[in-house]
């Protein structure tokens, strides 16, 4: 069982990442706006995000960690909208 410090920090933590990605799609609908294409939103995203996660975790551990995307995109799982085939 989770003692109350954990859960709270969970919590804390949860909170963050709402955050993150609060802060991301607003910045990503002001890029829009601007006239930034949304493919070159996605592969700058996509270079920072990496970028800064290699800078924290190292190559090694950053391509353990997305080994695994290609299966999670096969998946669905970054799939807003879903289409009727």
């Amino acid at each position: 069982m989770r003692s109350g410090q954990q859960i709270s920090h969970g919590a804390e933590l949860d909170a963050q990442k709402q955050a993150a990605l609060r802060y991301i799609l607003d910045a990503w609908e002001e890029a829009l706006h601007d006239g930034i294409e949304p493919e070159m939103l996605a592969n700058a995203a996509l270079f920072a995000a990496l970028a800064d996660l290699i800078s924290q975790y190292g190559e090694d551990a950053v391509a353990r960690m997305t080994g695994g995307l290609s299966r999670r995109i096969q998946h669905g799982e970054f799939t807003l909208e879903r289409t009727a085939q």
